[in-house]
């Protein structure tokens, strides 16, 4: 009864969530018993939320009608209805059909999935570059066309976190990026392979040792967005989150130049030029 009363809670919580409308709780960080994507902020996540909608209709008609399919072959050709079973062991047409019909669906579903996929690929005409270096269990950011501003970013402890801070999510450096602005992100990592995953702009890629990868993102709102590694890499795998602000061109550009005295002792090594030499010599 307890598992039956928590499962009505949730339920409940969802249908209210739900019913308010996707605000800015739900566009920033996960919520409790949510359903479906955050709300997307960039054109690349509105593209994957189109096309997740369209699919989740594809796969749950073919489900349904399998599942159909199967419940009248049960009912029909039971031992009771039907004692003397069929020994058809061809038919051309139903051949023909459930090979012709999967390849029509797979076509239908790769064509729209290769255009997303190509979409996301690589930055056109990006307009500055973002480095994310990933560690055991941090992240470490370079804006190289801002006076090579660079800084790690940790997770805030429990017992460090301020009012309204999400617990697991919140960072004591959180990436900043302007708005409407087209950003190429480098990714790469010094160790194991972690992935720098922020779901409400769409970004997700994997940082591997000795490669770097590129995303893009270009974020049309305003506000502080969550994500978290989602590549098992250790025993602090989920306490490496992610926490992205978005402001506006003037306010970014106001804390770039605050940024460049902020962590003006940061002169290490760049840890992209590391990963691409140790690609060179791999």
């Amino acid at each position: 009864m307890q598992i039956v009363r928590r499962w009505a809670a949730g339920a409940a919580l969802t249908l209210m969530a739900l019913a308010a409308g996707p605000g800015t709780a739900l566009a920033d960080k996960p919520a409790p018993w949510q359903l479906g994507f955050q709300t997307p902020v960039s054109e690349v996540a509105k593209r994957i939320d189109v096309f997740h909608d369209w699919l989740l209709v594809v796969i749950t008609a073919i489900s349904v009608f399998v599942l159909g399919l199967l419940g009248y072959v049960i009912l029909r050709f039971n031992r009771d209805r039907n004692p003397t079973p069929s020994k058809t062991s061809h038919n051309t047409l139903v051949e023909i059909v459930w090979t012709v019909v999967p390849v029509i669906i797979l076509v239908g579903i790769a064509i729209p999935s290769f255009k997303l996929l190509y979409f996301m690929d690589r930055a056109a005409n990006a307009e500055m570059t973002l480095k994310v270096i990933a560690h055991q269990w941090y992240w470490s950011y370079e804006y190289p066309d801002h006076g090579d501003v660079k800084f790690d970013s940790y997770m805030i402890e429990t017992k460090d976190l301020k009012p309204g801070q999400p617990r697991l999510l919140a960072t004591d450096n959180p990436v900043v990026l302007p708005v409407d602005t087209t950003v190429r992100i480098l990714i790469t990592s010094t160790d194991v392979m972690h992935s720098w995953f922020v779901s409400a702009i769409g970004v997700q890629e994997y940082s591997t040792p000795g490669r770097v990868n590129e995303k893009w993102v270009r974020i049309s709102k305003e506000g502080t967005y969550y994500g978290q590694c989602n590549q098992i890499c250790g025993v602090r795998h989920g306490f490496m989150p992610i926490q992205v602000q978005a402001v506006s061109k003037d306010a970014f550009a106001k804390w770039t130049e605050e940024a460049k005295k902020k962590f003006a002792g940061d002169n290490g090594q760049p840890a992209i030029a590391l990963a691409q030499v140790q690609a060179q010599t791999n």
